[in-house]
């Protein structure tokens, strides 16, 4: 398969992650967010200036590795914007692995066609903060109702098919974050789906370096 030049950095080998699971992982340039704590910002805002990774390279050594990994991790930047996702996934699978993506959800019918397509094991979704709150959290203005929206198309679709290991929902306690606005996020999830908190670490600068 031919891919675009969004595929910036390849990891091939990790523990941490998908959560019970050794991984390679795929990082794309491009996000339609800004978040100023982002640990990838320059991937995600500035991607083309990045070069891009030799995608029969990168399968080669995916082939190489099968009978060590158990699956492939998607990530970005935000993959959702790839036009070429669902191909993308349909030919890891066909190599043998399963497949992770991780999203800030907002284009939550390229999750629910990955879904119906059973093309993806587990969609890590972050959840960034209170709906108030996101256009600071994630560098753009955003209604906050248009967030929610949004978001609660995948919280039901995660109901209704009632599949806990199927989404992983997160949030990362940044400085801007309170005890109580955590406490809210708990509120949108549905029932049975747990909120996993994620230490805050620093933004360190310099490059990306997953190449």
């Amino acid at each position: 398969m031919q891919l675009g030049s969004e595929l910036k950095g390849f990891l091939p080998f990790s523990l941490i992650d998908w959560p019970g699971k050794v991984c390679a992982v795929l990082f794309f340039a491009g996000c339609n967010f800004a978040c100023p704590t982002c640990h990838n910002f320059i991937l995600a805002t500035d991607g083309a200036s990045l070069p891009s990774l030799d995608w029969e390279k990168v399968t080669d050594e995916l082939r190489k590795k099968k009978k060590w990994l158990d699956g492939v991790v998607l990530t970005g930047g935000e993959v959702t914007l790839l036009q070429y996702l669902p191909e993308l996934c349909f030919y890891l699978k066909k190599i043998g692995y399963l497949i992770k993506v991780d999203s800030n959800g907002f284009q939550p019918e390229v999750i629910e066609n990955l879904f119906r397509q059973d093309l993806v094991e587990l969609f890590a979704i972050d959840v960034k903060g209170p709906w108030e709150k996101y256009s600071q959290l994630v560098g753009k203005n955003i209604a906050p109702e248009d967030i929610k929206n949004k978001m609660e198309k995948i919280f039901t679709l995660a109901k209704k098919h009632q599949h806990p290991e199927r989404f992983l929902f997160r949030l990362t306690k940044v400085p801007m974050l309170s005890d109580e606005d955590v406490q809210q996020v708990k509120t949108y999830l549905p029932p049975n789906f747990e909120l996993k908190i994620q230490k805050y670490k620093p933004v360190k600068k310099g490059g990306f370096n997953y190449a």
